[in-house]
């Protein structure tokens, strides 16, 4: 049997001299918009990049793999049937009795076997409203036929406007709305830098675990306070086919934006890359208001607050009283023994000092639902003893 055909020589030169064009370097470089999509994959919230084509998506998702030490996985969503999504059925000896189970494709059961990865969907605006229907069930449930995706699998997917897609399509409301969307663009100095063989790198959040439970409960004040404050802004799909196919309000999305706040506070995220993350969960007009609204809010650390809670003053605006005492609640309840309980109960007496009782009472609600039987009833809670008996909160004579 005869030896296979070896490249000339001429086309071995070539192939070195593309290999020392491929050697890239990077270096740490200011780039919100790297580090608002390092903050979604932190967070573990899928992400959807806009931008037209050839503008770098793919690279960008292998340059954070890479930093992340994880596997990728690329998806062509415009080439597939919906079956690949939804899987293939296959029949066994006794459908009747084991069912018809679906077979999922290779690089779900990949992802599977290793257990994380980055899961990327290219091309995703150009795959027909029928695979996008099946794709909703992978973004929200992570379940590809009957295989389901471990939870440390990150999914991130990409997409050209409809207008410069091949065969291109408005995405479907229900899909767009499980995605933060983030626009993809390069500077043209930061190009003229990679074709000189350094682009930026890609910093991935770290997250502080001694500032997780103080992060967390700051930003369950944060939006549960703007919520109450802006009632209207909790749902809210737009008219325009454009509009609903990008980042609008809804409960999944508020959801998606408390995780990508508590995660920006947790791991010090900079502010321009916080705010592209927020505006493109919940949409441009709501996160413009909330990030007006964070901006004025400057929550203490709770956990600080609970530790000595004589040292903090209540705030004096009514929206920053409500955001600070949910958070103060959110603390305790993360955390929940009695001395913070306890204290809780100190940070409550203060609005009633300053006049506010009614601005504490569903904090106080909340914080006496989780007394231990065994607990004392504090001092703190006298003022509020009315209100909860009337909301069934406390036992008469508690």
């Amino acid at each position: 049997m005869s030896a296979p055909p070896q490249p000339s020589r001429a086309l071995a030169a070539a192939d070195a001299l593309a290999g020392r064009l491929s050697a890239t370097r990077t270096e740490p470089a200011a780039n919100p918009q790297l580090e608002a999509l390092a903050l979604a994959v932190t967070a573990n919230q899928p992400v959807l990049l806009w931008g037209e084509p050839g503008i770098g998506k793919s690279a960008g998702m292998r340059q954070l793999a890479t930093a992340l030490g994880v596997p990728l996985e690329t998806v062509i969503a415009s080439v597939h049937e919906p079956s690949d999504f939804a899987g293939l059925p296959i029949v066994g000896e006794d459908p009747a009795t084991t069912g018809v189970p679906m077979a999922p494709p290779d690089w779900a059961v990949r992802l599977a076997r290793t257990g994380h990865g980055l899961l990327f969907f290219d091309e995703l605006s150009s795959a027909p409203p029928a695979v996008q229907a099946a794709l909703l069930r992978v973004v929200l449930e992570r379940r590809v036929g009957s295989l389901e995706l471990p939870p440390s699998v990150r999914i991130v997917a990409a997409a050209n406007p409809p207008a410069s897609a091949a065969d291109g399509w408005h995405l479907s409301p229900p899909l767009a709305n499980r995605f933060v969307h983030l626009d993809w663009t390069h500077s043209p100095r930061t190009v003229a830098r990679g074709m000189a063989g350094t682009w930026p790198e890609v910093a991935i959040p770290a997250v502080d675990p001694a500032k997780a439970s103080g992060a967390a409960a700051r930003a369950r004040g944060a939006v549960s306070g703007f919520l109450t404050a802006r009632p209207g802004l909790v749902h809210h799909m737009p008219a325009d086919a454009a509009g609903r196919g990008r980042g609008w309000p809804s409960p999944r999305t508020w959801e998606m934006a408390l995780r990508l706040l508590a995660t920006g506070y947790a791991a010090s995220t900079g502010r321009e890359a916080l705010a592209a993350a927020l505006t493109g969960a919940v949409g441009e007009a709501a996160g413009i208001e909330l990030l007006s609204y964070l901006e004025h809010l400057d929550l203490p650390d709770p956990d600080r607050v609970l530790a000595d809670p004589d040292a903090f003053a209540l705030p004096e605006r009514g929206d920053r009283q409500l955001a600070f005492l949910i958070a103060v609640v959110a603390a305790v309840q993360s955390e929940l023994t009695r001395p913070r309980w306890e204290a809780g109960w100190a940070v409550l007496a203060k609005a009633v000092d300053a006049g506010v009782p009614d601005v504490a009472a569903r904090a106080a609600a909340d914080l006496a639902a989780m007394r231990d039987l065994d607990w004392p009833v504090p001092a703190g809670i006298d003022a509020f003893v009315e209100l909860l008996q009337l909301s069934g909160s406390l036992p008469g004579g508690g």
